[in-house]
């Protein structure tokens, strides 16, 4: 798939052949979307200057990612009465099938499309020419700039897209997460089995350092066994999508003492300007380590350690300066 205009000029990921984007991004993941503002100027932006057409909701398929584990809840029924009182206000956003000429896809909008199939009436949408890529970018997007998405929902669609083959710099501008929050929810994702997720739901309430904590209980195998006593017991499908965490996770942890974490070593870079050499330092607090590479990384490497009884000397005594 040609890779040109990616974005049609919104969230571009580079490309050597195509013009400057028109919302420039920087950082990490080179298109990481920093804000919920910027997100919605950007799903809103594929909808600008685009017509407008009704479609029949039967001629539109599902996405080829899902990104909601919640089809039915109360949010949803909210929207149906919404759009049966007023109609829909905004478009969805939808591209011609690859396969079957006169049918559809929607990139985003699944909700308003399953409201206008409850209705029995035609859907709002916007059609564009994307292609995957694009797709799971915009579709991730507007999910974020609404906010509505849970954690654990946000895990599994960055899990999702990993499977489809996407890397981290698609799923960070995708989910407008940085490198280390994407790294966390695979994190999660491997170590609770999908059955587990679907089992306990979207848990609206449950935000993510919660979410690391039970999938750090849940993936010790000895463990097994009680998560699957847990996920079979009579009243555990019965209980809201909290209560099911909540139960799972008290199950887990018998001690009722917060789950300890691993704290992810904090990375940084350093390079002088003739580049000559590449340093990288981490630190967790308990361990620091330093690896150079480049031209001059060995014997800068020597000169460094030649001075090492003198450079702590230096610490010690500004430690003590700090002190007084």
């Amino acid at each position: 798939m040609a890779r040109k205009n990616l974005l049609e000029g919104l969230a571009e990921m580079p490309d050597e052949n195509a013009g400057a984007p028109n919302y420039p991004m920087r950082g990490a993941g080179r298109s990481l979307v920093r804000s919920l503002d910027e997100l919605a100027k950007q799903a809103e932006k594929f909808l600008e200057g685009e017509a407008v057409v009704d479609l029949d909701p039967e001629l539109v398929e599902t996405s080829f990612v899902k990104d909601r584990l919640s089809e039915d809840d109360e949010a949803f029924r909210t929207l149906v009465e919404a759009i049966r009182a007023r109609g829909q206000d905004t478009p969805i956003l939808v591209r011609p099938h690859a396969r079957i000429d006169g049918r559809y896809q929607v990139v985003f909008g699944h909700r308003r499309l399953r409201a206008a199939r409850e209705l029995g009436r035609n859907v709002r949408a916007v059609v564009k020419a994307i292609d995957d890529r694009t797709h799971v970018i915009a579709q991730g997007q507007e999910n974020s700039a609404r906010a509505d998405l849970t954690f654990i929902e946000r895990a599994l669609f960055a899990k999702r897209l990993e499977e489809l083959g996407y890397d981290r710099e698609v799923i960070s501008t995708a989910l407008a997460a940085n490198a280390a929050s994407v790294s966390k929810m695979m994190s999660v994702m491997e170590r609770l089995s999908r059955e587990v997720v679907q089992a306990i739901g979207s848990a609206p309430g449950v935000g993510r350092e919660r979410w690391v904590e039970l999938s750090l209980l849940a993936g010790k195998a000895a463990n097994a066994a009680n998560v699957a006593k847990v996920l079979e017991g009579d009243n555990f499908h019965q209980l809201p999508s909290d209560k099911r965490f909540e139960a799972l996770y008290a199950a887990l942890n018998k001690s009722a003492r917060p789950v300890k974490k691993t704290v992810a070593p904090r990375k940084v870079t350093w390079q002088p300007l003739d580049k000559a050499v590449q340093a990288e330092m981490k630190n967790d607090g308990k361990a620091f380590s330093l690896s150079m590479k480049a031209r001059n990384a060995g014997r800068f490497g020597e000169f460094l350690s030649g001075r090492l009884d003198a450079l702590y000397e230096q610490f010690l005594a500004e430690e003590s300066k700090q002190g007084d």
